[in-house]
């Protein structure tokens, strides 16, 4: 494993481990696999694991897991306080106490503000009087570094960066996000005052793995040096030194090896010119199929119309990347198969386009969605299902 540095010359390692995508059954955490996984990441390195107040029974289970392994004081826990539900300092102090319960810990490593896109949030924490409330948690020990995930443009990402003295920032960011999102010029403003930079959605949910058109997969195989979709994003950020650590939602003891393996092999600037030509191609062979950017993060969720919002976007674009059959699989197991709704069934409430880090139009995608999927075979299945499932 390699490690690069943080604020304070901490030793992190490059990969770090996102607790958000876990294996869960009847949407409890599977936790035999998720410990299993978590060890094989510590025992080959590992030392950054990431969590959120909001993800579901997360930090309860890597709390359980650590405490259980004896692996805490040898780890960084870096988790999440949801801005919006803070009115108080009586509110925050209950909310980060029981962070603390969930995570069987006395203290912090990296805590941050959940998707803070606008300064105007930063303000009304600061009227709250959050600024006084973190000199007194770094102080007693129970907060070590101090920092905020962001979704947004680069422009309001520097207005943040520069309004306190920030330990560290997690932001999306990957070859396709380049110059969208914080981008490469977040990435270079946060590194030029010497703020570690930790990064999301490196695969951009899956899609740069799972959904890439054919064009692009073609682009990949036919380029001299082989690697695969995956490594190739890994490799494009461990690539700049300005990245600090990448989070990878690993749930599988297979995605846990080969980003390892990642990980341990990538040397800064390896990547050349024609690399880097190669994946420039890339990415316009996915932007020229693509319908949707949805990364399938789930901050839209739950909807109160029960539709299955990224499931359905996914299916959306399978269309144009993989087929109109593929596509209709995808949709029927994404939407009937799982007993949630399609994209007809929205009443255009909004609730879920607040929440989206990506800025997405859901309302009108799902209309768009609705069209191109849900014709009358769909229908006609969509009702076979729901009959059956009654039946038994």
């Amino acid at each position: 494993m390699k490690y690069r540095l943080d604020k304070y010359g901490n030793e992190l390692s490059v990969l770090g481990f996102g607790c958000m995508r876990f294996q869960k059954k009847m949407g409890r955490i599977v936790m035999s696999e998720a410990e299993k996984q978590i060890m094989n990441a510590y025992n080959n390195g590992v030392n950054y694991f990431d969590t959120a107040f909001i993800y579901p029974g997360s930090e309860s289970a890597i709390g359980e897991i650590f405490e259980k392994n004896g692996i805490r004081d040898n780890i960084y826990i870096a988790t999440k306080l949801p801005p919006q539900v803070i009115v108080s300092l009586d509110v925050l102090d209950k909310l980060f106490n029981e962070q603390l319960k969930r995570l069987r810990t006395d203290h912090i490593d990296f805590y941050l503000m959940h998707m803070m896109s606008d300064i105007k949030v930063w303000e009304r924490l600061k009227g709250i009087g959050i600024e006084k409330w973190i000199e007194d948690k770094k102080a007693s020990g129970a907060i070590r570094q101090i920092g905020f995930s962001y979704h947004g443009n680069s422009e309001m990402f520097c207005k943040i960066i520069d309004a306190y003295d920030w330990d560290m920032c997690l932001i999306q960011y990957n070859y396709m996000d380049e110059h969208t999102q914080a981008g490469r010029k977040g990435l270079y403003h946060a590194h030029e005052k010497g703020i570690p930079v930790m990064i999301m959605e490196p695969l951009r949910g899956g899609r740069l793995v799972n959904d890439l058109p054919a064009d692009a997969k073609k682009i990949i195989a036919e380029h001299p040096v082989q690697h695969t979709p995956a490594q190739w994003a890994f490799r494009w950020l461990w690539n700049q030194p300005e990245v600090t650590v990448v989070l990878s939602g690993m749930n599988s003891e297979e995605m846990v090896k080969d980003n390892i393996e990642t990980a341990s092999t990538t040397e800064i600037g390896e990547l050349t010119e024609l690399d880097e030509s190669m994946l420039k191609k890339v990415v316009s062979a996915i932007n020229y199929k693509l319908k949707v950017g949805c990364t399938g993060c789930g901050y839209c969720m739950p909807c109160p119309q029960n539709i299955n919002i990224s499931g359905t976007f996914s299916a959306y674009n399978r269309k144009y990347t993989d087929g109109s059959f593929n596509a209709f699989t995808e949709y029927v197991q994404n939407t009937s198969m799982q007993n949630s709704a399609g994209a007809s069934k929205c009443i255009g409430c909004g609730k879920c386009e607040k929440h989206c880090p990506q800025n997405i139009e859901i309302r009108k995608e799902l209309k768009n969605a609705e069209k191109e999927l849900e014709n009358s075979v769909y229908k006609l299945t969509d009702k076979l299902i729901s009959t059956f499932s009654k039946k038994k």
